[in-house]
């Protein structure tokens, strides 16, 4: 009998495997036949002027607040406090590197001394290499014409992550050593990673107003998980045989921590701090929006006003600027190990040059403070102009002699794809699509994601903006399935093959650097002002994280299994989709977790480009004061379209790997 259930195991396994797909699609087929007979009916459509009775309550929150700033407790001596030194830090470092103050008609240090600094600093925590990387870098900031701008986003992300690393380590460390502590935290920051950029910055105007300060802090909250969760993760590394022989030796907690666990997790602590200024960089260049000031603010302007030459080189400085950075804290982790593998005979010069090159360094900053010329850039600016002169005459030509190409492809997507699963969600009742929603969450991820979808689209019904949330629904699962696409192909190629691996992802690590605006302006060129655009920018923003989970899941399927298969007669086709792409669908489902949560958060962004539903409601709650209770609500549907997705793909992957 034991004999009998043992053989009849596998089958059961294998028909409950077989079960999911057959469920999914007997709920797709259902969708479709109810669709055709309701089609139209309880679509909770809302124009783009009208408010519902929750819009007008936010604003009414709004203005009671405003009115209220000065007087309120919470606002007098929180709020406003916060702000205040906030205020007062972003202030500060402009003072020194970006804006003109105390009646000067120059920042405090110039180009030419930060420029000195900048390449002081890399050298000390990196190498040469970086330092003449960052002292080029930031010199053609200058040559682009964009040094101030330059300088005000520098000011900001500093200032983000300085308070982000002040609060955020410690947590860090705190969770490294707190098993309930992390256990708290987790949730916290799932959360906060989950929810896409666009999102923090309505409800904190909300708190903290408009301008730098709100900018900052924006910024800092975005930037922080990063720090809190990669420090936890450090200190948790640390081998248990090493504490445990600390603490035979009779060490304190506190010795352990400052002799043991933080000097043995100080590279992975430094590749937070490497995160956290990615993270800053890419807020700081969106709270543009809240009128934070920098190239984010330059990039807003021109896409509105589909200026893509501007729009182009200020594009460009916020990569470099992300490329230097990443850079220099990239050797920062890695240099003592590099340079102990060097066996250089200069590494015994290293502290007098150090000590060198900081004395020219303050001649540099010297000069900077003291001269007019070493204070401001030289210069008119014309490499900028030049390129954004060479950005404008090469969007004329692909206009004019590829637009029959890119106007095919973007109307066989947009009309053989996107508009049809469009009207699906749009013109389906909308508890046709939540029970969807719902049926799918259960399927898919188990009752607790099915559970996390209905409230979701309860919550989705209640915002007042269904009707866009669902074009923004559409959108986010297109793009998806176009980055899935791509993912698979080149994850399979680079997971087979190990020299493509080597050639390739070195330039999905640097894709992924770029802040989100960025990938707006090459395809505001290709096809213009549509919703067609954020979608494309979106595949290719999400694509390098999903392709590289791919490939690690195709490459960690064992070789010994792959080698049988061959040895049975398979073919190539056959192995990838009968035995590597199946043993590898954890990281597949992994991977649609990515690329919806990636996708989402350019889909929004694309607002600013013609996308229209979700992100133009936030985009016009901030420059239209009447709408802003409709863009808190766009922002809070954003939220749950996401918390939505993570829950579902997470339980998913769960069950997947199980």
């Amino acid at each position: 009998m034991a004999v009998a259930a043992d053989a009849t195991a596998p089958v059961a396994t294998v028909r409950k495997k077989v079960s999911r797909p057959m469920v999914v699609a007997a709920i797709l087929i259902a969708w479709l036949v109810l669709f055709a007979v309701l089609r139209g009916r309880q679509t909770l459509t809302l124009a783009a002027a009208d408010l519902t009775g929750l819009h007008r309550w936010f604003n009414d929150v709004n203005d009671a607040i405003g009115a209220d700033r000065n007087s309120n407790p919470i606002f007098l001596y929180f709020f406003n406090e916060i702000r205040l030194v906030i205020d007062n830090l972003v202030t500060f470092i402009q003072s020194l590197i970006s804006q003109p103050t105390g009646g000067r008609p120059v920042p405090q240090i110039g180009w030419l001394g930060v420029v000195g600094l900048t390449g002081y600093v890399s050298w000390a925590v990196g190498n040469w290499r970086v330092a003449l990387l960052a002292v080029a870098g930031f010199t053609f900031l200058g040559l682009q014409g964009l040094w101030q701008e330059s300088m005000d986003t520098l000011a900001l992300t500093l200032s983000a992550v300085f308070v982000a690393l002040l609060i955020g380590i410690p947590l860090g460390v705190w969770a490294g050593i707190s098993d309930r502590f992390n256990r708290i935290m987790t949730p916290f920051l799932d959360f906060m990673q989950t929810m896409p950029t666009f999102v923090y910055l309505a409800p904190l105007t909300l708190f903290f107003l408009i301008g730098p300060a709100s900018a900052t802090i924006t910024t800092l909250i975005y930037a922080a998980p990063p720090a809190i969760r990669i420090t936890a993760h450090a200190i948790r590394s640390v081998p248990e045989t090493t504490v445990e022989a600390a603490d035979s030796l009779g060490s304190t907690r506190r010795q352990q921590l400052l002799k043991v666990l933080l000097p043995m997790s100080k590279r992975t602590v430094v590749m937070g701090v490497n995160q956290t200024i990615m993270a800053a960089l890419a807020m700081v260049t969106i709270a543009a929006l809240i009128d934070a000031p920098g190239l984010g603010k330059t990039v807003v302007q021109a896409l509105q006003s589909l200026d893509v030459g501007t729009a182009f080189n200020a594009g460009l400085a916020i990569v470099i600027m992300a490329i230097v950075l990443d850079r220099v804290t990239t050797a920062a982790a890695g240099r003592e190990e590099a340079a102990r593998r060097s066996g250089s005979r200069f590494l015994a010069w290293r502290r007098p040059l150090l000590i060198a090159g900081g004395v020219v360094t303050a001649v540099l900053v010297y000069l900077s403070h003291t001269y007019v010329w070493a204070a401001e850039f030289p210069g008119q600016g014309g490499t900028g102009s030049a390129i954004a002169s060479a950005a404008d005459t090469a969007t004329n030509w692909l206009q004019d002699h590829l637009s029959g190409l890119t106007n095919a492809f973007r109307d066989a997507i947009t009309n053989g794809l996107l508009n049809p699963f469009q009207t699906l969600l749009t013109d389906s009742p909308w508890w046709l699509v939540g029970a969807i929603l719902v049926g799918l969450g259960v399927v898919l991820g188990g009752w607790r994601a099915g559970v996390t979808a209905a409230v979701c689209v309860g919550l989705l019904v209640g915002t007042g903006v269904w009707s866009d949330s669902m074009t923004t629904l559409a959108s986010t699962v297109v793009a998806t399935v176009l980055v899935m696409l791509f993912g698979i192909a080149f994850g399979v190629w680079m997971g087979r093959n190990s020299l493509v691996d080597r050639i390739v992802r070195p330039t999905l690590d640097a894709a992924q650097v770029m802040p989100p605006f960025v990938y707006l302006v090459p395809f505001l060129a290709l096809f213009g002002a549509t919703r067609f655009t954020a979608i494309v920018a979106a595949v290719v923003y999400a694509a390098p994280v999903a392709i590289k989970i791919i490939a690690d899941g195709v490459r960690n399927v064992p070789a010994t299994i792959v080698e049988a298969a061959t040895s049975a007669g398979c073919n190539t086709w056959q192995i990838i989709t009968k035995v590597q792409l199946p043993m590898a669908r954890s990281a597949l489902t992994l991977a649609i977790n990515q690329g919806l949560i990636y996708v989402l958060s350019m889909v929004v962004v694309g607002g600013l480009v013609g996308a229209g539903a979700l992100g133009y409601d936030v985009v016009a709650g901030f420059s239209q004061g009447e709408l802003y209770g409709k863009g808190l609500a766009a922002g809070l549907a954003i939220v749950l379209l996401g918390v939505m997705f993570d829950r579902i793909t997470q339980a998913a992957a769960r069950r997947t790997s199980a």
